[in-house]
């Protein structure tokens, strides 16, 4: 495979980033998918201003992503009717901002955010986590 000449690169699109998103998730560690259960992966350029206030962030470049759910840990013996899947959202300007400051592969990024994303919606440590990030494929 050759690559693009400079003039001919584009930034990663949503699908693109999507399609990161689910690649990172299939690399993680199985023990740490359990705690999730199935999850979804979104992209959207930034997050709503609902978020933004609800988190109370005041810059829509300072998210990078976003799990929502209830994961199995915490969802108890039965499943809630009606309940949303779980989702993980990855803000796809923020990040490739981000990226553009750090010598991180954007591969490497977006497995890091997903898996703080996760980590801190269940209590994990950032020791907890930098494992975790350590067993990731």
């Amino acid at each position: 495979m050759t690559a693009q000449p400079l003039e001919m690169l584009k930034a990663p699109s949503l699908d693109d980033f999507e399609a990161l998103g689910r690649v990172a998730l299939k690399g993680l560690p199985r023990e740490f998918l359990t705690l999730i259960g199935d999850v979804e992966i979104r992209v959207d350029d930034f997050p709503t201003r609902e978020v933004l206030d609800d988190l109370v962030i005041e810059s829509e470049f300072d998210l990078l992503g976003l799990f929502v759910g209830v994961g199995l840990a915490h969802a108890g013996a039965t499943a809630v009717t009606g309940m949303m899947p779980n989702r993980v959202w990855l803000y796809r300007r923020p990040i490739l901002d981000y990226w553009a400051e750090h010598d991180e592969t954007l591969g490497a990024i977006v497995t890091h955010v997903l898996i703080h994303e996760i980590g801190h919606h269940f209590g994990l440590s950032d020791d907890d986590m930098e494992a975790i990030e350590e067993a990731a494929d």
